[in-house]
Protein backbone atom coordinates (compact mmCIF):
# COMPACT_ATOMS: atom_id res chain seq x y z
CA UNK A 1 0.00 0.00 0.00
CA UNK A 2 1.38 3.54 -1.49
CA UNK A 3 0.44 6.21 1.99
CA UNK A 4 1.54 9.39 -0.07
CA UNK A 5 4.01 11.32 1.58
CA UNK A 6 2.48 15.08 2.35
CA UNK A 7 5.12 17.90 2.57
CA UNK A 8 4.88 21.54 3.26
CA UNK A 9 4.50 23.58 0.08
CA UNK A 10 7.24 25.35 -1.21
CA UNK A 11 6.22 28.71 -0.26
CA UNK A 12 5.62 27.25 3.25
CA UNK A 13 8.85 25.94 3.53
CA UNK A 14 10.34 29.40 2.13
CA UNK A 15 8.73 30.92 4.76
CA UNK A 16 9.76 28.83 7.71
CA UNK A 17 13.53 29.39 6.54
CA UNK A 18 12.77 33.04 6.67
CA UNK A 19 11.48 32.69 10.19
CA UNK A 20 14.28 30.69 11.19
CA UNK A 21 17.17 32.87 10.37
CA UNK A 22 14.70 36.15 11.59
CA UNK A 23 14.74 34.67 14.87
CA UNK A 24 18.88 33.57 14.74
CA UNK A 25 19.08 37.89 13.84
CA UNK A 26 17.02 38.34 17.11
CA UNK A 27 19.22 36.72 19.26
CA UNK A 28 22.56 38.65 18.24
CA UNK A 29 23.48 41.66 20.10
CA UNK A 30 26.86 43.99 20.34
CA UNK A 31 27.08 42.54 23.91
CA UNK A 32 26.52 38.67 23.14
CA UNK A 33 29.22 36.63 24.07
CA UNK A 34 31.45 36.26 21.27
CA UNK A 35 31.07 31.90 21.54
CA UNK A 36 27.68 32.90 21.63
CA UNK A 37 27.92 35.52 18.23
CA UNK A 38 30.13 32.94 16.36
CA UNK A 39 26.86 29.96 16.88
CA UNK A 40 24.32 32.53 16.19
CA UNK A 41 26.46 33.60 12.91
CA UNK A 42 27.44 30.10 11.93
CA UNK A 43 24.11 28.81 11.86
CA UNK A 44 22.75 31.93 9.81
CA UNK A 45 24.92 31.65 7.21
CA UNK A 46 24.91 27.82 6.67
CA UNK A 47 21.01 28.28 6.73
CA UNK A 48 21.22 31.19 4.26
CA UNK A 49 23.38 29.21 1.72
CA UNK A 50 21.46 26.30 1.85
CA UNK A 51 18.23 28.36 1.98
CA UNK A 52 19.90 30.55 -1.30
CA UNK A 53 20.85 27.21 -3.11
CA UNK A 54 17.66 25.53 -2.73
CA UNK A 55 15.82 28.76 -3.39
CA UNK A 56 18.23 28.55 -7.07
CA UNK A 57 18.08 25.23 -7.92
CA UNK A 58 14.31 24.19 -7.45
CA UNK A 59 12.10 27.75 -7.25
CA UNK A 60 13.56 30.09 -9.07
CA UNK A 61 13.50 27.88 -11.76
CA UNK A 62 9.92 26.91 -11.55
CA UNK A 63 8.98 30.10 -11.23
CA UNK A 64 11.03 31.57 -14.18
CA UNK A 65 8.86 29.29 -16.30
CA UNK A 66 5.75 30.20 -15.04
CA UNK A 67 6.91 34.10 -14.79
CA UNK A 68 9.24 34.41 -17.21
CA UNK A 69 11.39 37.96 -17.07
CA UNK A 70 9.29 38.52 -13.16
CA UNK A 71 11.17 41.88 -12.20
CA UNK A 72 11.44 40.51 -8.46
CA UNK A 73 12.54 36.71 -9.77
CA UNK A 74 15.31 38.57 -11.86
CA UNK A 75 16.91 40.50 -8.65
CA UNK A 76 16.69 37.90 -6.67
CA UNK A 77 19.79 35.97 -7.80
CA UNK A 78 22.18 39.13 -7.54
CA UNK A 79 21.10 39.66 -4.13
CA UNK A 80 21.92 35.91 -2.88
CA UNK A 81 25.21 36.93 -4.58
CA UNK A 82 25.77 39.90 -2.23
CA UNK A 83 24.46 37.93 0.69
CA UNK A 84 27.09 34.99 -0.25
CA UNK A 85 29.57 37.65 -0.21
CA UNK A 86 29.17 39.13 2.84
CA UNK A 87 28.91 35.40 4.21
CA UNK A 88 32.35 34.88 3.13
CA UNK A 89 33.91 38.29 4.54
CA UNK A 90 32.45 37.41 7.95
CA UNK A 91 34.06 33.27 7.71
CA UNK A 92 37.33 35.23 7.20
CA UNK A 93 36.79 36.88 10.18
CA UNK A 94 36.23 36.29 13.93
CA UNK A 95 33.84 37.56 16.81
CA UNK A 96 36.65 39.47 18.27
CA UNK A 97 37.40 41.81 14.90
CA UNK A 98 36.19 44.96 15.54
CA UNK A 99 34.51 45.03 11.76
CA UNK A 100 32.45 41.79 12.94
CA UNK A 101 29.16 43.40 14.52
CA UNK A 102 28.52 46.03 11.44
CA UNK A 103 29.20 43.27 8.76
CA UNK A 104 26.81 40.65 10.41
CA UNK A 105 24.49 43.97 10.80
CA UNK A 106 25.14 44.46 7.18
CA UNK A 107 23.90 41.06 6.06
CA UNK A 108 20.99 41.40 8.65
CA UNK A 109 19.65 44.14 6.74
CA UNK A 110 20.18 43.06 3.33
CA UNK A 111 18.52 39.69 3.86
CA UNK A 112 15.48 41.18 6.34
CA UNK A 113 15.23 43.47 2.71
CA UNK A 114 15.12 40.47 0.81
CA UNK A 115 13.10 38.55 2.85
CA UNK A 116 10.34 41.39 2.98
CA UNK A 117 10.12 41.27 -1.16
CA UNK A 118 9.82 37.71 -1.21
CA UNK A 119 7.25 37.58 1.22
CA UNK A 120 5.22 40.67 -0.12
CA UNK A 121 5.15 40.05 -3.85
CA UNK A 122 7.48 36.74 -4.75
CA UNK A 123 5.71 34.12 -3.07
CA UNK A 124 2.03 35.20 -2.66
CA UNK A 125 2.98 35.28 -7.26
CA UNK A 126 4.84 32.11 -6.95
CA UNK A 127 1.25 30.79 -4.85
CA UNK A 128 -0.99 32.10 -7.95
CA UNK A 129 1.59 31.22 -10.85
CA UNK A 130 2.07 27.46 -9.72
CA UNK A 131 -0.38 26.55 -7.62
CA UNK A 132 -0.98 22.81 -8.15
CA UNK A 133 2.85 22.71 -8.39
CA UNK A 134 3.73 23.80 -4.79
CA UNK A 135 3.65 20.49 -2.82
CA UNK A 136 5.60 19.04 -5.39
CA UNK A 137 7.66 21.61 -5.03
CA UNK A 138 8.18 21.51 -1.41
CA UNK A 139 9.08 17.33 -1.92
CA UNK A 140 11.19 18.29 -3.61
CA UNK A 141 12.76 21.06 -1.50
CA UNK A 142 13.19 18.48 1.65
CA UNK A 143 14.91 15.97 -0.24
CA UNK A 144 17.07 18.57 -1.69
CA UNK A 145 17.70 20.05 1.73
CA UNK A 146 18.60 16.57 3.52
CA UNK A 147 21.56 15.87 1.01
CA UNK A 148 22.39 19.77 1.35
CA UNK A 149 22.76 19.47 5.65
CA UNK A 150 24.41 16.08 4.99
CA UNK A 151 26.98 17.66 3.00
CA UNK A 152 27.56 20.58 5.69
CA UNK A 153 28.82 19.43 8.42
CA UNK A 154 25.75 18.46 10.70
CA UNK A 155 27.41 18.38 13.61
CA UNK A 156 28.51 22.08 13.39
CA UNK A 157 24.51 23.33 12.32
CA UNK A 158 23.74 20.83 15.52
CA UNK A 159 26.06 22.99 17.49
CA UNK A 160 25.70 26.16 16.51
CA UNK A 161 21.49 25.44 17.00
CA UNK A 162 22.43 24.51 20.65
CA UNK A 163 24.27 27.80 20.83
CA UNK A 164 21.92 29.66 18.74
CA UNK A 165 18.44 28.61 21.04
CA UNK A 166 19.98 27.10 24.01
CA UNK A 167 16.55 26.87 25.75
CA UNK A 168 15.06 25.10 22.62
CA UNK A 169 17.58 22.61 22.52
CA UNK A 170 17.08 21.81 25.76
CA UNK A 171 13.41 21.43 25.58
CA UNK A 172 13.97 18.93 22.90
CA UNK A 173 16.35 17.20 24.09
CA UNK A 174 14.19 16.68 27.09
CA UNK A 175 11.30 15.42 25.20
CA UNK A 176 13.17 13.24 23.09
CA UNK A 177 14.86 11.67 26.46
CA UNK A 178 11.12 11.58 27.68
CA UNK A 179 10.30 9.63 24.42
CA UNK A 180 13.25 7.33 24.58
CA UNK A 181 12.22 6.60 28.33
CA UNK A 182 8.54 5.80 27.51
CA UNK A 183 9.67 3.11 24.74
CA UNK A 184 12.04 1.64 26.72
CA UNK A 185 9.71 1.41 29.96
CA UNK A 186 7.65 -2.02 29.68
CA UNK A 187 3.93 -1.39 29.11
CA UNK A 188 2.15 -2.81 31.41
CA UNK A 189 1.15 -5.55 29.30
CA UNK A 190 4.35 -7.00 29.10
CA UNK A 191 4.39 -6.59 32.48
CA UNK A 192 1.79 -8.38 33.25
CA UNK A 193 3.01 -11.09 31.00
CA UNK A 194 6.04 -11.75 32.57
CA UNK A 195 4.03 -11.97 35.88
CA UNK A 196 1.84 -14.93 34.73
Amino acid sequence: MNIPICSPSITTMIRMDHTHVLAAFHRYHAGTPWWRKRAIVGLACTALEIHAQLEEEIFYPALGIALPGDETLLKARPEHDRMRADIAKLRAMGPHDAAFDARFMQLMREVIHHVADEETVLLPTAERALGSQLGELGARMTKRRMQLVAQNRPAAIAANTAGTFPLATLAAMSLGALAVAHCLRPSAARRARRRA
